[in-house]
């Protein structure tokens, strides 16, 4: 068995596509398309969206939820840390080895914590 996607809740969803279009900036992960609640990008072998919640309550970040990238460098690992913060978003563990994985944490527009890891 394999994830082949995960969903984050957003409260706006053109700043949404904004700050992922791009993040994924020269990536292997690309947009696909947006509906009126939901905006999709496809990776090698999983789907990752944006949602406006299907109850039309506030999105929220789930406390102890997050979504962890497979980026394949230190290098990248950084590169994708520094730019979430150029785009607003913000630092929440600096790039560093950790376990047997060199990581970084970071927050998206909506607080929705994502980890990219070597």
């Amino acid at each position: 068995m394999k994830m082949n996607y995960f969903v984050v809740g957003t409260n706006n969803m053109d700043a949404s596509i904004a700050f992922y279009n791009s993040l994924f900036e020269n990536t292997d992960i690309n947009y696909l398309a947006s509906t009126d609640r939901m905006a999709y990008w496809q990776g090698e072998d999983f789907a990752f969206a944006v949602a406006i919640p299907f109850d039309e309550e506030p999105a929220s970040n789930g406390n102890g939820t997050m979504v962890g990238f497979s980026v394949g460098s230190t290098d990248e690992v950084k590169r994708l840390y520094n730019k979430v913060i150029e785009l607003g978003g913000r630092g929440d563990g600096e790039p560093n080895p950790r376990g047997p994985r060199f990581s970084a944490y970071v927050r998206d527009l909506d607080n929705n914590k994502i980890c990219f890891y070597e």
